[in-house]
């Protein structure tokens, strides 16, 4: 159905004014319309970081990987940054509590946590998470693939990962969450877990 159709049916409005009106040949578009018209893209457009993770899946069913990677920052990602020094806690972005708590609930998906929080905040954060039901795999490394077991590549300075959530990675916290939320509640993708980790590689022989 045509965006313009939409919004007839939602508002019950013309899209365009009235006949006689014309832009660049067309009939001129009414303002409301054009604003509505934004919002219904912003809204339908999925993030980059979605369609990542569907691509990602499919890359994991056709190798037979159970276990996906994902590495987490905190503030501007999780959490609205707090710079305050004497009182440290997590201010989630809307869906995103309620995404890692999804996320923490499958066993095919690893959480990293990945902050350049002091020591002692880390602690006070990891102590909210896991309050709220949500728990990291690890913190600021991925043990499972590392270059000693020829797992894909060196990963002596670089952990590996397959989906990477920073807001300095261009995510959008304010909308992003409720996208992804919406994924996981509903995709019918559900890894074999006969599926196993392939340590050695074969790219670069």
């Amino acid at each position: 159905m045509k965006a313009e159709n939409i919004y007839k049916k939602e508002t019950g409005l013309e899209p365009y004014l009235p006949l006689g009106v014309y832009y660049y040949g067309k009939n001129m578009p009414s303002i409301e319309y054009m604003e509505w018209l934004e919002n219904f893209v912003e809204k339908n457009n999925e993030p980059t970081i979605l369609k990542w993770i569907k691509k990602m899946f499919d890359h994991a069913e056709k190798k037979e990987w159970f276990e996906t990677y994902w590495t987490f920052d905190v503030h501007g990602t999780i959490s609205i940054p707090d710079y305050r020094k004497k009182v440290k806690k997590i201010i989630y972005y809307p869906f995103a509590k309620e995404t890692l708590q999804l996320m923490t609930k499958r066993k095919d998906i690893m959480m990293i946590l990945w902050t350049s929080s002091y020591p002692d905040e880390a602690e006070i954060y990891k102590k909210q998470f896991e309050e709220d039901g949500i728990f990291f795999d690890f913190d600021g490394e991925n043990p499972d693939v590392q270059s000693s077991k020829g797992s894909f590549g060196y990963y002596e300075k670089k952990h590996y990962f397959n989906a990477l959530f920073d807001d300095k990675a261009s995510f959008n916290p304010e909308r992003d969450w409720k996208f992804i939320y919406d994924y996981l509640t509903n995709t019918k993708y559900k890894p074999d877990p006969n599926w196993s980790m392939k340590y050695k590689e074969e790219y670069h022989k």
